[in-house]
Parts: C-alpha cells; sequence; structure tokens
C-alpha cells in the first residue's frame, strides 16, 4: 500500500495511507532510521518499510507492507 511518512510539529513522524484516509503518528520503529525495517502505529498496525538511505527526506511516499497479525512484532 501507498503510504505517506512526514514529520508533524507535536507527534513527531507519522504516516498518512491516502486509500484509507488515516492518519497515524508512528509509536515503534526497528531501526533508528526507519528504511529496511518495521514501524508500528498508534492504531496498532506493523507495516514493513523499504530500504532506502538514512539521509532520505521527507516527507516522502513509499510503497509499505502490513503485516499480518501472525507477523506483528
Amino acid at each position: 500500500m501507498k503510504i505517506m511518512i512526514r514529520r508533524a510539529p507535536d507527534t513527531g513522524l507519522c504516516i498518512y495511507v491516502p486509500k484509507k484516509d488515516l492518519e497515524e503518528p508512528i509509536v515503534e520503529s526497528e531501526f533508528e532510521t526507519l528504511w529496511g525495517g518495521w514501524i508500528k502505529i498508534a492504531n496498532g498496525w506493523v507495516l514493513e518499510l523499504p530500504a532506502m538511505a538514512a539521509d532520505t527526506r521527507l516527507p516522502i511516499t513509499v510503497e509499505a507492507r502490513k503485516r499480518s497479525e501472525e507477523e506483528s512484532v
């Protein structure tokens, strides 16, 4: 699914999922740089992010994969 990741002044990093009209803060991540690992958002979803350079500028739209309940952190 396509998601947009941006830095919000009040919540820090957050994602927006256009198809679901969903905006949620990122509450946990596998790696400090985000890229190439998983992130967990406030509603409980765990998403796999593509590998990218650590200095990738935000906001950015990327293709992410939602983990199933069995795969979650």
